[in-house]
């Protein structure tokens, strides 16, 4: 089985229930918002505003900054989305890479050591205030004191969680603890602050892939797997539709089309490339952008050889 998900943002109200309904009418499994504060929309607000208009499909943030939110706070967004939809709120969390963003709420950012810390810090008190459960944490990376999630109370019995990352510390606590790890296949932050080098060669994956396998090591079921596309074109000449973003990444034309963070190809061509990337890489979710949604609805309906 494998599942796309629709990673969107309201540019105005009308538009934004009309998408979620027809995301949902088209098959996808999930409405996602990024958290960036000041570039896209409230992810919970939004999200709630599209529960009202649907009924089957997930709602979540994709994904939310651990570094600029905290643990008490979240956890009462995802537990009133996951009233409001009866039971759809997914979580994602990652570790908040763009230094405006804390600079923003007062905070330095600081190293990729210390916001993985500070990534787990809250993933594990958000997941323990779902739960029900008193959370103090006092660390260099979170304060917390005596913090209970009273009311709402959730509907699922376990809000799913996603874990978006490239980090191999990360990736093999995710691989212990997700739901889902989202393979953003980042590299190092550009200095604009939002874009990244990439890591889509096979071997890079393969490296990935390894760092979750060893975290899920004595789990009864490993995580999903799923992978954030960042280009999706159906077209009949996938060699001249790969050409620019190949130089942009500075991989080959080969290379590019033999990652899942692509899919390029003609509808046939993409069908044959998630199937070789569930083989492959054991990649059975994807995470598309809106612009998407329209070339992929006739190909989500079809199963995969």
């Amino acid at each position: 089985m494998v599942t796309f998900s629709l990673q969107a943002s309201p540019s105005d109200a009308a538009g934004w229930v009309h998408l979620a309904r027809r995301a949902e009418a088209a098959g996808y499994d999930a409405l996602l918002i990024g958290d960036h504060p000041g570039v896209v929309s409230s992810p919970f607000v939004a999200l709630a505003a599209a529960a009202t208009a649907t009924s089957t499909i997930g709602l979540g943030s994709y994904v939310s900054n651990a570094g600029v939110r905290e643990p008490m706070l979240l956890a009462a967004d995802v537990a009133t989305l996951d009233l409001v939809s009866g039971g759809r709120a997914r979580l994602g969390i990652g570790t908040g890479h763009t230094l405006a963003e804390w600079r923003a709420i007062g905070r330095e950012r600081p190293d990729v050591a210390g916001r993985v810390r500070r990534a787990v810090a809250v993933i594990e008190a958000t997941r323990s205030l779902l739960d029900g459960d008193e959370v103090t944490v006092e660390s260099a990376d979170l304060s917390v004191h005596g913090a209970r999630l009273e009311k709402p109370s959730r509907v699922q019995r376990r809000i799913p969680l996603t874990v978006g990352t490239a980090n191999s510390s990360l990736l093999r606590w995710a691989g212990a603890h997700a739901d889902v790890v989202g393979l953003t296949g980042f590299g190092r932050t550009l200095p604009d602050g939002h874009s990244h080098e990439v890591r889509w060669r096979a071997a890079e994956i393969e490296a990935q892939l390894a760092e979750v396998a060893t975290g899920a090591v004595g789990r009864a079921e490993p995580p999903e797997l799923e992978a954030l596309v960042q280009r999706v074109v159906v077209t009949d000449d996938a060699e001249a539709a790969a050409a620019q973003t190949a130089r942009e990444t500075g991989l080959s034309v080969d290379e590019l089309l033999a990652t899942p963070f692509v899919l390029i190809g003609t509808e046939d061509e993409i069908v044959a490339a998630i199937a070789a990337h569930r083989r492959r890489w054991g990649v059975t979710r994807y995470v598309v952008r809106a612009d998407a949604l329209d070339p992929l609805t006739p190909i989500l309906p079809r199963p995969t050889p």
